[in-house]
Protein backbone atom coordinates (compact mmCIF):
# COMPACT_ATOMS: atom_id res chain seq x y z
CA UNK A 1 0.00 0.00 0.00
CA UNK A 2 1.37 3.45 -0.97
CA UNK A 3 2.28 5.72 1.89
CA UNK A 4 -0.07 8.78 1.58
CA UNK A 5 2.48 10.96 3.29
CA UNK A 6 4.85 10.47 0.36
CA UNK A 7 2.38 11.08 -2.48
CA UNK A 8 0.25 13.86 -0.96
CA UNK A 9 1.71 17.14 -2.38
CA UNK A 10 0.47 19.05 0.63
CA UNK A 11 3.08 17.26 2.75
CA UNK A 12 5.92 18.47 0.53
CA UNK A 13 4.71 22.05 0.12
CA UNK A 14 7.36 24.41 1.54
CA UNK A 15 6.54 26.72 4.42
CA UNK A 16 5.61 30.29 3.58
CA UNK A 17 8.39 31.80 5.69
CA UNK A 18 10.96 29.64 3.90
CA UNK A 19 9.70 30.80 0.51
CA UNK A 20 9.63 34.45 1.57
CA UNK A 21 13.23 34.18 2.77
CA UNK A 22 14.44 33.66 -0.80
CA UNK A 23 16.66 36.64 -1.76
CA UNK A 24 14.69 37.29 -4.95
CA UNK A 25 11.46 37.62 -3.01
CA UNK A 26 13.15 39.71 -0.33
CA UNK A 27 14.30 42.15 -2.98
CA UNK A 28 10.82 42.18 -4.49
CA UNK A 29 9.33 42.99 -1.08
CA UNK A 30 11.57 46.04 -0.82
CA UNK A 31 10.49 47.16 -4.29
CA UNK A 32 6.80 46.20 -4.33
CA UNK A 33 5.89 45.99 -0.66
CA UNK A 34 5.67 42.96 1.62
CA UNK A 35 1.90 42.59 1.33
CA UNK A 36 2.00 42.31 -2.47
CA UNK A 37 4.71 39.65 -2.36
CA UNK A 38 2.90 37.69 0.35
CA UNK A 39 -0.26 37.60 -1.76
CA UNK A 40 1.63 36.08 -4.69
CA UNK A 41 3.40 33.56 -2.48
CA UNK A 42 0.12 32.51 -0.82
CA UNK A 43 -1.48 31.90 -4.22
CA UNK A 44 1.55 29.92 -5.41
CA UNK A 45 1.51 27.75 -2.27
CA UNK A 46 -2.19 27.05 -2.76
CA UNK A 47 -1.44 25.85 -6.28
CA UNK A 48 1.33 23.63 -4.92
CA UNK A 49 -1.05 22.07 -2.35
CA UNK A 50 -3.51 21.44 -5.18
CA UNK A 51 -0.84 19.57 -7.11
CA UNK A 52 -0.57 22.14 -9.91
CA UNK A 53 3.02 23.12 -9.08
CA UNK A 54 5.88 20.91 -7.90
CA UNK A 55 7.31 21.87 -4.49
CA UNK A 56 10.66 22.65 -6.08
CA UNK A 57 9.03 25.08 -8.50
CA UNK A 58 7.25 27.21 -5.89
CA UNK A 59 9.91 29.91 -5.60
CA UNK A 60 10.59 30.27 -9.36
CA UNK A 61 6.85 30.38 -10.04
CA UNK A 62 6.26 33.01 -7.35
CA UNK A 63 9.08 35.13 -8.78
CA UNK A 64 7.60 34.80 -12.28
CA UNK A 65 4.13 35.81 -11.05
CA UNK A 66 5.24 38.97 -9.24
CA UNK A 67 3.83 42.22 -10.62
CA UNK A 68 6.39 44.37 -12.38
CA UNK A 69 5.39 47.52 -10.54
CA UNK A 70 3.60 48.58 -7.38
CA UNK A 71 0.75 49.96 -9.50
CA UNK A 72 -1.68 47.84 -11.47
CA UNK A 73 -1.77 50.50 -14.23
CA UNK A 74 0.02 49.42 -17.39
CA UNK A 75 1.99 51.38 -19.94
CA UNK A 76 0.15 51.15 -23.28
CA UNK A 77 1.46 52.03 -26.72
CA UNK A 78 -1.11 54.39 -28.23
CA UNK A 79 -1.40 53.32 -31.86
CA UNK A 80 -5.06 54.33 -32.14
CA UNK A 81 -4.41 57.45 -34.19
CA UNK A 82 -6.01 59.60 -31.48
CA UNK A 83 -3.30 61.96 -30.26
CA UNK A 84 -4.97 62.93 -26.96
CA UNK A 85 -6.78 59.75 -25.93
CA UNK A 86 -8.81 60.24 -22.75
CA UNK A 87 -9.04 56.51 -21.98
CA UNK A 88 -5.26 56.25 -22.25
CA UNK A 89 -4.57 59.14 -19.86
CA UNK A 90 -4.72 62.00 -22.37
CA UNK A 91 -1.38 63.73 -22.95
CA UNK A 92 1.76 61.64 -22.36
CA UNK A 93 4.34 63.62 -20.43
CA UNK A 94 7.61 64.77 -21.95
CA UNK A 95 10.90 63.29 -20.79
CA UNK A 96 11.60 66.60 -19.04
CA UNK A 97 8.32 66.40 -17.15
CA UNK A 98 8.96 62.78 -16.14
CA UNK A 99 12.41 63.75 -14.88
CA UNK A 100 10.87 66.63 -12.92
CA UNK A 101 8.54 64.18 -11.16
CA UNK A 102 11.56 62.28 -9.87
CA UNK A 103 13.20 65.49 -8.65
CA UNK A 104 10.22 66.56 -6.52
CA UNK A 105 9.04 63.11 -5.41
CA UNK A 106 10.72 63.59 -2.06
CA UNK A 107 10.85 66.71 0.08
CA UNK A 108 11.05 69.88 -1.99
CA UNK A 109 10.84 73.67 -1.70
CA UNK A 110 7.35 73.78 -3.24
CA UNK A 111 6.19 76.30 -0.63
CA UNK A 112 9.47 77.47 0.90
CA UNK A 113 11.96 80.23 0.11
CA UNK A 114 15.34 78.63 0.75
CA UNK A 115 17.05 82.02 0.85
CA UNK A 116 14.99 83.25 3.80
CA UNK A 117 13.77 79.97 5.26
CA UNK A 118 10.25 81.37 5.20
CA UNK A 119 7.05 80.28 3.53
CA UNK A 120 6.73 81.30 -0.13
CA UNK A 121 3.94 81.20 -2.71
CA UNK A 122 3.18 77.63 -3.65
CA UNK A 123 4.47 76.59 -7.08
CA UNK A 124 5.82 80.05 -7.88
CA UNK A 125 8.22 78.79 -10.59
CA UNK A 126 5.42 76.91 -12.37
CA UNK A 127 3.20 80.00 -12.20
CA UNK A 128 6.03 82.12 -13.59
CA UNK A 129 6.50 79.66 -16.47
CA UNK A 130 2.78 79.76 -17.30
CA UNK A 131 2.72 83.55 -17.16
CA UNK A 132 5.75 83.72 -19.46
CA UNK A 133 4.05 81.37 -21.92
CA UNK A 134 1.00 83.68 -22.14
CA UNK A 135 2.23 87.27 -21.66
CA UNK A 136 -1.25 88.62 -22.41
CA UNK A 137 -2.45 87.30 -19.04
CA UNK A 138 -2.26 89.73 -16.13
CA UNK A 139 -2.03 86.79 -13.71
CA UNK A 140 -2.37 83.00 -13.71
CA UNK A 141 -3.48 80.25 -11.37
CA UNK A 142 -3.70 76.45 -11.59
CA UNK A 143 -6.19 73.98 -10.10
CA UNK A 144 -6.60 70.24 -10.46
CA UNK A 145 -8.50 70.03 -13.79
CA UNK A 146 -10.36 72.05 -16.40
CA UNK A 147 -13.79 71.56 -14.85
CA UNK A 148 -12.38 72.67 -11.50
CA UNK A 149 -11.13 75.90 -13.06
CA UNK A 150 -14.61 76.77 -14.31
CA UNK A 151 -16.09 75.65 -10.99
CA UNK A 152 -13.80 77.98 -9.04
CA UNK A 153 -14.67 80.91 -11.32
CA UNK A 154 -18.36 80.21 -10.77
CA UNK A 155 -18.06 79.75 -7.02
CA UNK A 156 -15.98 82.90 -6.53
CA UNK A 157 -17.80 85.22 -8.92
CA UNK A 158 -21.31 83.92 -9.53
CA UNK A 159 -22.67 82.13 -6.46
CA UNK A 160 -26.21 83.48 -6.02
CA UNK A 161 -25.94 85.44 -9.25
CA UNK A 162 -26.52 84.87 -12.96
CA UNK A 163 -24.29 83.60 -15.73
CA UNK A 164 -25.33 84.53 -19.25
CA UNK A 165 -24.53 81.76 -21.75
CA UNK A 166 -25.66 80.76 -25.23
CA UNK A 167 -27.97 77.73 -25.41
CA UNK A 168 -25.77 76.15 -28.06
CA UNK A 169 -22.81 76.20 -25.68
CA UNK A 170 -24.38 74.23 -22.80
CA UNK A 171 -22.21 71.23 -23.54
CA UNK A 172 -21.68 67.81 -22.02
CA UNK A 173 -17.98 67.30 -21.33
CA UNK A 174 -17.85 63.52 -21.07
CA UNK A 175 -18.87 60.67 -18.78
CA UNK A 176 -22.28 62.30 -18.38
CA UNK A 177 -20.99 65.54 -16.84
CA UNK A 178 -22.66 68.67 -18.17
CA UNK A 179 -21.52 72.27 -17.95
CA UNK A 180 -24.94 73.67 -16.89
CA UNK A 181 -25.29 71.13 -14.06
CA UNK A 182 -21.78 71.91 -12.86
CA UNK A 183 -22.47 75.65 -12.75
CA UNK A 184 -25.88 75.31 -11.09
CA UNK A 185 -24.50 72.94 -8.45
CA UNK A 186 -22.31 75.83 -7.28
CA UNK A 187 -25.20 78.19 -6.67
CA UNK A 188 -25.23 80.07 -9.97
CA UNK A 189 -28.33 80.65 -12.06
CA UNK A 190 -27.99 80.26 -15.83
CA UNK A 191 -29.53 82.85 -18.12
CA UNK A 192 -29.70 81.12 -21.48
CA UNK A 193 -29.76 83.22 -24.63
CA UNK A 194 -30.32 82.52 -28.32
CA UNK A 195 -31.34 79.18 -29.78
CA UNK A 196 -29.50 75.91 -30.21
CA UNK A 197 -28.03 77.00 -33.53
CA UNK A 198 -28.04 80.82 -33.49
CA UNK A 199 -27.28 83.59 -31.04
CA UNK A 200 -26.64 87.34 -31.50
CA UNK A 201 -24.93 90.05 -29.49
CA UNK A 202 -28.36 91.64 -28.91
CA UNK A 203 -29.46 88.44 -27.11
CA UNK A 204 -26.60 88.78 -24.66
CA UNK A 205 -27.15 92.52 -24.19
CA UNK A 206 -30.83 92.01 -23.40
CA UNK A 207 -30.01 89.38 -20.77
CA UNK A 208 -27.27 91.30 -18.93
CA UNK A 209 -28.53 93.01 -15.80
CA UNK A 210 -27.71 93.86 -12.20
CA UNK A 211 -27.59 90.20 -11.19
CA UNK A 212 -25.22 89.21 -13.99
CA UNK A 213 -21.87 87.95 -12.71
CA UNK A 214 -20.30 87.33 -16.11
CA UNK A 215 -20.92 86.20 -19.66
CA UNK A 216 -19.62 82.70 -20.34
CA UNK A 217 -18.26 81.76 -23.75
CA UNK A 218 -17.82 77.98 -24.02
CA UNK A 219 -15.91 76.50 -26.93
CA UNK A 220 -17.86 73.40 -28.09
CA UNK A 221 -14.65 71.48 -28.60
CA UNK A 222 -16.11 67.97 -28.84
CA UNK A 223 -18.78 68.60 -31.49
CA UNK A 224 -19.60 70.85 -34.42
CA UNK A 225 -22.92 72.46 -35.35
CA UNK A 226 -23.00 73.38 -39.03
CA UNK A 227 -25.47 74.85 -41.45
CA UNK A 228 -27.75 77.73 -40.46
CA UNK A 229 -25.72 78.87 -37.44
CA UNK A 230 -24.30 82.01 -35.85
CA UNK A 231 -22.33 82.75 -32.71
CA UNK A 232 -20.87 85.83 -31.08
CA UNK A 233 -17.11 86.34 -30.95
CA UNK A 234 -15.30 87.22 -27.75
CA UNK A 235 -14.33 90.57 -29.24
CA UNK A 236 -18.03 91.46 -29.51
CA UNK A 237 -18.90 90.11 -26.06
CA UNK A 238 -16.16 92.29 -24.61
CA UNK A 239 -18.30 95.33 -25.38
CA UNK A 240 -20.79 94.26 -22.71
CA UNK A 241 -20.57 95.90 -19.24
CA UNK A 242 -19.71 92.63 -17.43
CA UNK A 243 -16.67 90.33 -17.41
CA UNK A 244 -16.31 87.73 -20.16
CA UNK A 245 -15.11 84.27 -19.15
CA UNK A 246 -13.91 82.05 -22.01
CA UNK A 247 -13.69 78.31 -21.45
CA UNK A 248 -11.51 77.20 -24.36
CA UNK A 249 -11.28 73.60 -23.12
CA UNK A 250 -8.38 72.02 -24.95
CA UNK A 251 -5.57 74.11 -23.49
CA UNK A 252 -3.95 75.59 -26.59
CA UNK A 253 -1.92 78.51 -25.27
CA UNK A 254 -1.07 80.10 -28.62
CA UNK A 255 -2.53 79.58 -32.12
CA UNK A 256 -1.50 76.38 -33.94
CA UNK A 257 -1.20 76.31 -37.75
CA UNK A 258 -2.73 72.82 -38.06
CA UNK A 259 -5.69 73.78 -35.85
CA UNK A 260 -6.84 77.14 -37.21
CA UNK A 261 -10.33 76.93 -35.66
CA UNK A 262 -9.16 75.91 -32.20
CA UNK A 263 -9.14 78.90 -29.82
CA UNK A 264 -6.04 79.68 -27.80
CA UNK A 265 -5.61 81.40 -24.46
CA UNK A 266 -3.54 84.18 -26.02
CA UNK A 267 -6.05 84.91 -28.79
CA UNK A 268 -8.98 84.87 -26.35
CA UNK A 269 -7.26 87.35 -24.03
CA UNK A 270 -6.30 89.61 -26.91
CA UNK A 271 -9.90 89.54 -28.10
CA UNK A 272 -11.02 90.90 -24.75
CA UNK A 273 -11.74 87.92 -22.47
CA UNK A 274 -11.29 88.82 -18.81
CA UNK A 275 -10.65 85.22 -17.78
CA UNK A 276 -9.70 82.11 -19.72
CA UNK A 277 -10.03 78.56 -18.38
CA UNK A 278 -8.52 75.48 -20.01
CA UNK A 279 -7.14 71.99 -19.40
CA UNK A 280 -3.43 71.33 -19.08
CA UNK A 281 -3.42 67.69 -20.21
CA UNK A 282 -4.74 68.14 -23.74
CA UNK A 283 -3.09 70.26 -26.43
CA UNK A 284 -0.60 71.77 -24.00
CA UNK A 285 0.69 68.25 -23.46
CA UNK A 286 1.16 68.51 -19.70
CA UNK A 287 -0.26 66.91 -16.57
CA UNK A 288 -3.93 66.99 -15.65
CA UNK A 289 -4.69 70.46 -14.30
CA UNK A 290 -6.95 73.43 -14.88
CA UNK A 291 -5.44 76.67 -16.13
CA UNK A 292 -6.85 80.11 -15.30
CA UNK A 293 -5.43 83.18 -17.00
CA UNK A 294 -6.60 86.78 -17.16
CA UNK A 295 -7.13 90.00 -15.26
CA UNK A 296 -4.90 90.19 -12.21
CA UNK A 297 -7.68 91.29 -9.83
CA UNK A 298 -9.97 88.45 -10.88
CA UNK A 299 -7.25 85.79 -10.75
CA UNK A 300 -6.20 86.97 -7.29
CA UNK A 301 -9.81 86.77 -6.12
CA UNK A 302 -9.92 83.18 -7.37
CA UNK A 303 -6.60 82.26 -5.77
CA UNK A 304 -7.66 83.60 -2.38
CA UNK A 305 -11.18 82.12 -2.40
CA UNK A 306 -11.70 79.39 0.27
CA UNK A 307 -12.84 76.89 -2.38
CA UNK A 308 -9.46 77.19 -4.09
CA UNK A 309 -7.92 75.16 -1.29
CA UNK A 310 -10.08 72.14 -2.18
CA UNK A 311 -8.85 72.32 -5.79
CA UNK A 312 -5.15 72.78 -5.07
CA UNK A 313 -2.64 70.87 -7.18
CA UNK A 314 0.20 68.87 -5.67
CA UNK A 315 3.94 69.30 -6.12
CA UNK A 316 4.10 66.61 -8.83
CA UNK A 317 1.61 68.46 -11.02
CA UNK A 318 3.39 71.77 -10.52
CA UNK A 319 6.76 70.28 -11.43
CA UNK A 320 5.43 68.48 -14.51
CA UNK A 321 3.58 71.59 -15.68
CA UNK A 322 6.67 73.77 -15.34
CA UNK A 323 8.84 71.26 -17.20
CA UNK A 324 6.22 71.02 -19.96
CA UNK A 325 6.22 74.79 -20.37
CA UNK A 326 9.98 75.34 -20.21
CA UNK A 327 11.36 72.08 -21.61
CA UNK A 328 11.50 70.61 -25.12
CA UNK A 329 8.25 70.05 -27.05
CA UNK A 330 5.86 67.63 -25.35
CA UNK A 331 4.85 64.43 -27.21
CA UNK A 332 1.46 65.92 -28.18
CA UNK A 333 3.16 68.94 -29.73
CA UNK A 334 5.61 66.68 -31.57
CA UNK A 335 2.80 64.46 -32.86
CA UNK A 336 0.89 67.41 -34.26
CA UNK A 337 3.96 68.67 -36.11
CA UNK A 338 5.28 65.37 -37.51
CA UNK A 339 5.24 65.13 -41.30
CA UNK A 340 2.98 62.44 -42.82
CA UNK A 341 5.89 61.51 -45.09
CA UNK A 342 8.06 60.76 -42.04
CA UNK A 343 5.27 58.68 -40.51
CA UNK A 344 4.84 56.69 -43.74
CA UNK A 345 8.59 56.04 -43.89
CA UNK A 346 8.45 54.69 -40.32
CA UNK A 347 5.40 52.55 -41.13
CA UNK A 348 7.19 51.06 -44.14
CA UNK A 349 10.19 50.18 -41.98
CA UNK A 350 7.99 48.51 -39.35
CA UNK A 351 6.01 46.61 -41.97
CA UNK A 352 9.22 45.41 -43.61
CA UNK A 353 10.37 43.88 -40.33
CA UNK A 354 7.01 42.19 -39.81
CA UNK A 355 6.13 41.02 -43.33
CA UNK A 356 8.28 37.84 -43.30
CA UNK A 357 6.11 36.61 -40.41
CA UNK A 358 2.86 38.60 -40.50
CA UNK A 359 0.60 39.99 -43.23
CA UNK A 360 1.77 43.61 -42.74
CA UNK A 361 1.72 46.68 -44.97
CA UNK A 362 2.27 50.42 -44.59
CA UNK A 363 -0.81 52.49 -45.46
CA UNK A 364 -1.81 56.17 -45.31
CA UNK A 365 -4.09 56.96 -42.39
CA UNK A 366 -6.28 59.72 -40.97
CA UNK A 367 -5.69 60.53 -37.31
CA UNK A 368 -7.62 62.72 -34.87
CA UNK A 369 -6.69 65.24 -32.19
CA UNK A 370 -8.96 63.70 -29.53
CA UNK A 371 -9.46 64.85 -25.96
CA UNK A 372 -12.46 66.96 -26.92
CA UNK A 373 -10.45 69.12 -29.30
CA UNK A 374 -10.76 69.93 -33.02
CA UNK A 375 -13.48 67.32 -33.68
CA UNK A 376 -13.58 67.76 -37.47
CA UNK A 377 -9.84 68.05 -38.09
CA UNK A 378 -8.40 64.97 -39.81
CA UNK A 379 -4.64 64.71 -39.36
CA UNK A 380 -2.77 63.03 -42.25
CA UNK A 381 -0.86 60.10 -40.82
CA UNK A 382 0.43 56.60 -41.60
CA UNK A 383 -0.23 53.19 -40.10
CA UNK A 384 0.86 49.57 -40.20
CA UNK A 385 -2.01 47.42 -41.45
CA UNK A 386 -2.31 43.95 -39.87
CA UNK A 387 -4.87 41.13 -39.65
CA UNK A 388 -7.77 42.25 -37.44
CA UNK A 389 -7.59 39.15 -35.22
CA UNK A 390 -4.35 40.50 -33.68
CA UNK A 391 -6.16 43.44 -32.03
CA UNK A 392 -7.23 41.59 -28.88
CA UNK A 393 -3.96 39.73 -28.27
CA UNK A 394 -1.99 42.96 -28.71
CA UNK A 395 -4.16 44.72 -26.10
CA UNK A 396 -3.60 41.82 -23.70
CA UNK A 397 0.10 41.31 -24.37
CA UNK A 398 1.66 40.86 -20.90
CA UNK A 399 4.96 42.45 -21.91
CA UNK A 400 3.72 45.54 -23.77
CA UNK A 401 0.02 46.18 -24.46
CA UNK A 402 -0.60 47.91 -27.80
CA UNK A 403 -3.87 49.67 -28.62
CA UNK A 404 -4.73 50.10 -32.29
CA UNK A 405 -8.02 50.44 -34.16
CA UNK A 406 -9.89 48.07 -36.46
CA UNK A 407 -11.03 49.66 -39.69
CA UNK A 408 -12.52 47.88 -42.72
CA UNK A 409 -11.52 44.48 -41.46
CA UNK A 410 -7.88 45.39 -40.73
CA UNK A 411 -6.02 46.34 -37.58
CA UNK A 412 -4.30 49.70 -38.06
CA UNK A 413 -1.39 50.67 -35.83
CA UNK A 414 -1.30 54.41 -36.45
CA UNK A 415 2.09 55.96 -35.72
CA UNK A 416 1.17 59.62 -35.20
CA UNK A 417 1.10 59.30 -31.38
CA UNK A 418 3.82 56.63 -31.17
CA UNK A 419 7.31 58.01 -30.48
CA UNK A 420 9.81 56.83 -33.06
CA UNK A 421 11.83 55.10 -30.35
CA UNK A 422 8.82 52.86 -29.64
CA UNK A 423 8.69 51.39 -33.15
CA UNK A 424 10.83 48.50 -31.92
CA UNK A 425 8.32 47.83 -29.15
CA UNK A 426 5.57 47.57 -31.77
CA UNK A 427 7.57 45.11 -33.83
CA UNK A 428 8.40 42.94 -30.82
CA UNK A 429 4.80 42.94 -29.58
CA UNK A 430 3.34 41.97 -32.96
CA UNK A 431 5.87 39.18 -33.49
CA UNK A 432 5.27 37.94 -29.96
CA UNK A 433 1.50 37.65 -30.24
CA UNK A 434 1.63 36.38 -33.83
CA UNK A 435 3.78 33.47 -32.70
CA UNK A 436 1.11 32.16 -30.35
CA UNK A 437 -0.64 29.14 -31.84
CA UNK A 438 -3.85 29.65 -29.83
CA UNK A 439 -4.86 32.89 -31.60
CA UNK A 440 -8.38 32.97 -33.08
CA UNK A 441 -8.72 31.76 -36.65
CA UNK A 442 -8.73 34.91 -38.84
CA UNK A 443 -11.38 33.29 -41.02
Amino acid sequence: MTDPHVTDPRRATPRADAVLADPRLQEAARRLGTAAVKRVVATTLDRCRAGEIAPGDVVPQAVADLPRHATALRRVVNATGVVVHTNLGRAPLSAAAVEALGVVAGTTDVELDLATGRRARRGRSAMAALAAAVPDAGAVHVVNNGAAALALVTCALASGREIVVARGELVEIGDGFRIPELLESLGARLREVGTTNRVRLADYAAAVGERTAFVLKVHPSNFVVSGFTSSVAISELASLPVPVVADIGSGLLTPHPRLPDEPSAASALRAGADLVTASGDKLLGGPQCGLMLGRADLVEALRRHPFARALRVDKLTLAALEATLTGPPAPVVTALSTSPAVLLERAEAVAARLSPTVDAAAVPSRAAVGGGGAPEVALPSAAVSLPAHLAGPLRLDPDQPVMGRVERGRLLLDLIAVPAEDDALLVDAVLRVASHRDLPDPA
